[in-house]
């Protein structure tokens, strides 16, 4: 059971794949004898989110085994290890063998080669069609709200060749559109010996196959050097759909993030991106009730985001994290007000959804074929429902109506 983003997700698939691997079944929470939770913190109701599941999975599984990792898992042990029926906290630094830190005596199937998937998660296990693949995890940047290098640890990037061999391995599973992930993707090879850019990895993995499709997962605005976004352009390997986070649209509120660029400069980014990518789908991160965001503050946002052009909006109502700067900050922002800005900022966000959507009205995009065969996804991440029942996982063209 996963909360929280793309990284927590692609580390689950690995957990999923070692215990597979190493003879357990995947069976629905309310029939498991062990119930792995791979939990969130980047806010308070994620934390909450954990401990209700947690419940409830007892109550209607009482005998089951619970374990816990994830970032509220490393932020708060204690209070982890005193809900019902968990066994074992595992804090992240440990979670990528967490078979054999909780001594899993089943016997062991696994074989050497076989990737970090194999052929025990093929496309179509658990509801998933795409692959995540995480090639970086923990972060040195240190906005003024986030936990996460806390939870995560400093910036740690897989080996290039191990990478490319990983991809491999998805490929040789059956797998067509893969997803590659990381806390702070952007910064992939910086603590690496030769120090391979991310640039570099990605031109390696377009090379791997003409039949796969690689969906980069969200970038730090600082990131997105020309030579990156000239490989988006040049690449049909690379889908045409980005998320890139703003968090607020007032220099004065991002400079008390401590994050290190502009309103300026993210907006000339985007408009670059969509005037040589039209047809990209271009996601964003906004935060509301930040302490000391005025009302001021907040219109200057709001009048930033109906002009960007993006697709779509993720928004969090700001919640404070023990041990981050903002958690000491004064002039905390009322939660009524909070909830009334997200509200707000939300509305947007459909608007913006709507608005792209009906801009590709009439285009013929490819698209994966995903769920019960009925629904594809196509390459810059618009769902739709197909007029005739295709095989999952399988590419088809759409045209847009």
């Amino acid at each position: 059971m996963t909360f929280g983003c793309r990284v927590n997700q692609a580390d689950s698939l690995a957990i999923e794949r070692e215990f597979l691997a190493r003879g357990l079944e995947a069976v629905p929470p309310d029939r498991a004898d062990i119930v792995v939770v791979n939990t969130c913190s980047v806010t308070a109701t994620a934390d909450q989110g954990a401990r209700q599941t947690i419940r409830r999975v007892v109550r209607s599984n009482p005998m089951a085994q619970v374990i816990v990792t994830g970032c509220y898992a490393t932020r708060s042990e204690s209070d982890v290890a005193r809900l019902p029926n968990v066994v074992h906290v595992i804090p992240n630094s440990r979670k990528d063998h967490l078979s054999h830190v909780i001594n899993l005596t089943t016997a062991d199937h696994s074989a050497e080669g076989d990737g970090p998937c194999g052929r025990s998660l093929a496309p179509g296990i658990a509801g998933r069609t795409a692959f995540t693949l995480r090639v970086q995890t923990g972060c040195d940047e240190r906005c003024s709200y986030c936990i996460i290098p806390s939870t995560r640890g400093t910036g740690r990037s897989r080996p290039l060749q191990r990478v490319v061999h990983d991809v491999d391995g998805v490929i040789a599973a059956g797998y067509k559109e893969i997803v590659i992930t990381g806390v702070h993707l952007g910064s992939y090879g910086r603590d690496l010996p030769g120090h391979p850019s991310l640039v570099e990895l990605m031109q390696r993995l377009v090379d791997r196959s003409e039949d796969v499709l690689f969906r980069v997962s969200s970038l730090e605005p600082m990131d997105c050097t020309p030579e990156l976004v000239g490989l988006f352009v040049s690449s049909a390997r690379i889908a045409p759909h980005f998320h890139l986070p703003l968090q607020h649209g007032s220099d004065a509120m991002l400079r008390a993030m401590r994050r290190p660029y502009t309103v300026a400069y993210y907006s000339d980014l985007v408009h670059r991106m969509v005037t040589v990518m039209p047809a990209a789908s271009l996601g964003s991160d906004v935060i509301v009730g930040f302490p000391g965001e005025s009302d001021s503050h907040f219109a200057e946002s709001l009048a930033v985001l109906r002009e960007l052009p993006l697709s779509h909006l993720h928004v969090f109502p700001y919640s404070d994290r023990p041990g981050t700067e903002a958690s000491a900050l004064a002039s905390k922002v009322d939660g009524s007000v909070i909830r009334e800005r997200a509200r707000a900022v939300r509305d947007i966000g459909t608007h913006l959804a709507s608005q792209f959507r009906r801009a590709q009205l009439g285009t013929t995009r490819r698209a994966l074929v995903v769920d019960d065969g009925w629904s594809a996804v196509t390459d810059n991440y618009i769902k739709v429902r197909l007029e005739q029942r295709a095989e999952r996982n399988s590419w088809v063209n759409v045209t847009l109506s």
